[in-house]
């Protein structure tokens, strides 16, 4: 089973962060992670916070379009190794919904070609 995949239009930070009240909550994409260890924020680049501890940015994303039920096993596995194949690292996010992969911006467009010739369907 070959799936969508949905392209993210805008440039996208990796970062950490001490507390999640930097965070701009109307802003239309965040992710956050929070451990014992660290705050992790995946934000628009426009939206990351001015106070942080660390950051990268040039990060583009793509996400696995529709609703995944939690008995698919191996779709973020077989997209990841694909990718790792051809040399290009990831950043994983998951929701309960979908799983979204990030790569850094210089690779985007390379990721995305090799997912479509893996049969991949990207929109």
């Amino acid at each position: 089973m070959k799936l969508e995949l949905k392209k993210i239009e805008y440039n996208l930070t990796v970062c950490k962060i001490r507390n999640t009240s930097d965070i701009d909550m109307t802003s239309a994409f965040y992710f956050i992670g929070k451990t014992d260890e660290e705050i992790s924020l995946v934000c628009k680049t426009e939206d990351t916070p001015a106070k942080t501890i660390e950051r990268d940015d040039g990060w583009k994303g793509f996400r696995i379009q529709g609703t995944l039920d939690f008995s698919l096993i191996g779709i973020l596995s077989k997209l990841s190794g694909i990718l790792a194949e051809h040399k290009i690292g990831i950043f994983a996010v998951s929701t309960y919904n979908t799983d979204y992969i990030l790569v850094k911006e210089e690779n985007f467009e390379r990721a995305l070609k090799v997912l479509a010739l893996e049969g991949y369907v990207i929109v």
